[in-house]
């Protein structure tokens, strides 16, 4: 039997998780999606972040570290800077997303993990900036 997703409960005040992993980003985001394409644009929030993001077994944490090695492998820097602000939203630290980037060198190679560490570093510059 497969794991389904939470059923949220009216008046469930809990965030969804594309709520946490979007954070101050997340109407801009929705909107940029709508832009390129109202189909696609429902299929990632109702699909990718409404049901697989609330399937039982790991936590938000873990799923967002998941989420960044897989975008590594694929490639997709924006994607990656939303899913590292993504991981750090859920409380990972700055420790385990180098520790998670790092672990996809063997697999993917340096070039894709160098990329990746300059996405961070852009970023956690960036958030340095505005405090």
């Amino acid at each position: 039997m497969t794991d389904q997703p939470v059923s949220r409960a009216e008046g469930d005040d809990q965030p969804r998780a594309r709520e946490v992993i979007f954070g101050r980003q997340h109407d801009r985001i929705l909107e940029r999606l709508e832009a390129l394409d109202p189909t696609l644009a429902g299929f990632t929030k109702d699909f990718a972040y409404d049901t697989v993001y609330d399937l039982p077994g790991l936590d938000l944490k873990t799923k967002e570290l998941i989420a960044c090695a897989l975008l590594v492998s694929l490639g997709s820097p924006p994607e990656l800077r939303t899913h590292l602000r993504g991981a750090l939203n859920a409380g990972a630290t700055e420790t385990e997303l180098r520790g998670a980037l790092l672990l996809c060198v063997p697999y993917l190679g340096f070039p894709r993990v160098v990329a990746a560490f300059e996405v961070l570093r852009q970023h956690m510059e960036a958030e340095q900036q505005k405090r």
